[in-house]
């Protein structure tokens, strides 16, 4: 792999390790949608697919036509692929920095003041009148917790009123950083130090490289 898709492949990877150690040395837990999360992944892996199977499969005739604008025509539909993922994954909230034991009660009481009809069964919940059903998927590695949908027949409407009540709870809520935060920071900074490395140690063969790969 040349310098420039080296730096193509890091430079997403990088900033991505760098925002989750982040939030995992936090001292507070942090809430994302399951199509904010997803879709942060879907740019993170953008330089893998790029320099992967997008250019291996790439065909010439669609080069010579479109020259260097195939780029833009690749982005826009990586794009579009990206986000008919997000839009037919089922509805999900994570909160990282916190562990199954720590949400619950939180979970409980956000529960409490949004159904009186709620039900909980093992790690499974149901919310008839918010017409939500969900279960908990935890990772003690990573220290994090995600409510999934259970069902097909779900109200997007009920899911925002869930992450609003959990989101206003964890504001007052404090939880230990996570350690594993500080092996995300630690590998965020070796792939930063490594593309500064590409960028002053082969200046030309990165210029070189993004010439080539747009065909200019």
């Amino acid at each position: 792999m040349d310098s420039f898709r080296l730096c193509l492949v890091l430079g997403p990877l990088a900033i991505y390790f760098l925002l989750m150690g982040a939030i995992n040395l936090s001292r507070r837990p942090f809430l994302v949608t399951g199509a904010r999360d997803l879709a942060a992944l879907g740019v993170a892996v953008a330089g893998m697919v790029v320099v992967g199977p997008v250019e291996l499969l790439l065909p010439e005739d669609a080069i010579h036509v479109y020259q260097s604008y195939v780029w833009l025509l690749l982005v826009v539909m990586y794009s579009l692929c990206l986000s008919l993922i997000v839009l037919l994954a089922r509805p999900r909230l994570t909160i990282y920095n916190m562990s199954v034991d720590e949400l619950r009660p939180v979970l409980a009481e956000a529960v409490s003041g949004l159904d009186a009809d709620a039900r909980w069964a093992g790690s499974s919940l149901a919310l008839p009148h918010l017409k939500v059903e969900l279960h908990l998927e935890t990772s003690p590695v990573m220290r994090n917790v995600s409510l999934v949908a259970s069902g097909d027949e779900q109200s997007y409407a009920g899911w925002r009123q869930l992450e609003l009540s959990l989101a206003a709870r964890f504001r007052l809520v404090k939880s230990p950083p996570n350690p594993v935060g500080l092996v995300l920071a630690l590998t965020a900074i070796l792939m930063f130090a490594a593309l500064g490395w590409q960028l002053v140690a082969h200046p030309q063969a990165i210029a070189q490289g993004c010439r080539e790969m747009l065909r200019l």
